[in-house]
């Protein structure tokens, strides 16, 4: 029945995510791309593995929450902060780079991701020192993602690394002027939580990000712009390391990511976007993860509305998020994140063709 079910897996996706690499590097006439996909897809094989022996040792388990549905119930003691190995490889990465390159963008990326990086453990850490879902308050995890970002952003305009003009196409955008602050407040902080809300099924989030990595990758190669070609380094970069990781996520997860994990995948993602003027083009890469974000934001706007009108509170899905609903409509868990990857791998199709086009 799981293999009828899940006939797209995770080979299905390395095999799809390697071969339209080559087509890329072939086209662009620059292999180098594929060798640090490569690279890091065995690295986060190798982290992954053995930090799965680390985390258990250590008895790092996941709690699931009781409001979630009752099927999760089963997925209680898988190891979870995966998202240590799966970041610490890309930090390192990111580091080593920066000191033969002294750039202000990378250092600026590196201190944004080890920000969320830090706050995600931290999240991670409570919850199972408490043994309960939630280790951060909310709060307080809000107010951590709220200074790391608006510390980024007062950085990046102060020495004009925020281009206010957001780029549609290589030929026109919008000129946001001064509200370009805010609009990178919500991307880092939206697209982090958006990761985070989205990775509460096996692969879901993993498997989303590596897609869109690719997508960001190959956008910011279309550009065209010298300065900027190390983001595409690394973004395929970062697609070998979510696929490494999925390897042992995919359905049946022996790992989770945590928020270490998905945190520093939304600020990786948030940052380099902002840093290369391609806010455009992730907003529709990233449209499983903002859909998943807006169906928590309408079923709780929906619930506070009607209680207040009707003193019930009512809901429009099922279960928030999205994926929730689903399942509780009694989709299997392997065909949701399929279906999900394949239209996330459309986006990203889109995406490029509408930058290509435009």
């Amino acid at each position: 029945m799981i293999g009828k079910i899940n006939n797209f897996n995770f080979k299905s996706l390395l095999i799809l995510n390697t071969s339209a690499l080559a087509i890329t590097c072939y086209f662009f006439n620059n292999y180098i791309y594929i060798g640090f996909f490569t690279f890091f897809f065995i690295i986060s094989l190798f982290t992954t593995r053995k930090g799965l022996k680390i985390i258990k040792q250590l008895n790092l388990v996941q709690n699931i929450r009781s409001e979630g549905p009752t099927n999760h119930y089963k997925k209680s003691n898988t190891p979870t902060m995966g998202g240590i190995f799966l970041v610490l490889p890309f930090l390192i990465f990111l580091l080593i780079i920066n000191i033969n390159l002294g750039s202000t963008k990378l250092m600026l990326l590196l201190i944004t991701v080890l920000g969320f990086f830090i706050t995600g453990f931290l999240d991670d850490y409570l919850s199972i020192q408490k043994k309960e879902n939630t280790g951060l308050k909310s709060k307080d995890k809000f107010v951590l993602q709220s200074v790391i970002s608006i510390i980024f952003i007062f950085l990046a305009y102060e020495k004009d690394l925020l281009n206010p003009f957001i780029e549609i196409s290589n030929s026109w955008g919008i000129n946001t002027g001064i509200f370009i602050i805010p609009i990178s407040f919500l991307i880092l902080v939206g697209i982090s939580n958006s990761v985070n809300l989205s990775d509460g099924l096996d692969g879901l989030a993993s498997g989303c990000s590596a897609i869109i990595f690719y997508g960001l990758g190959t956008e910011i190669l279309i550009k065209g712009q010298q300065e900027i070609l190390i983001f595409s380094t690394l973004c395929y970069s970062m697609s070998g390391i979510c696929l490494g990781f999925l390897k042992y996520n995919s359905y049946p997860a022996k790992i989770f990511m945590g928020d270490t994990g998905s945190l520093s995948i939304g600020a990786i993602l948030g940052s380099i976007a902002l840093l290369t003027n391609s806010i455009f083009t992730l907003s529709i890469f990233s449209g499983i993860f903002i859909i998943e974000s807006l169906s928590v934001i309408i079923q709780v706007s929906y619930f506070k509305v009607t209680k207040k009108l009707f003193h019930t509170g009512k809901r429009i899905f099922l279960m928030a998020p999205l994926h929730h609903h689903f399942e509780l409509k009694g989709v299997q868990e392997q065909k949701i994140v399929e279906n999900f990857w394949k239209i996330n791998i459309l986006l990203v199709i889109l995406g490029i063709v509408l930058k290509i086009n435009l």
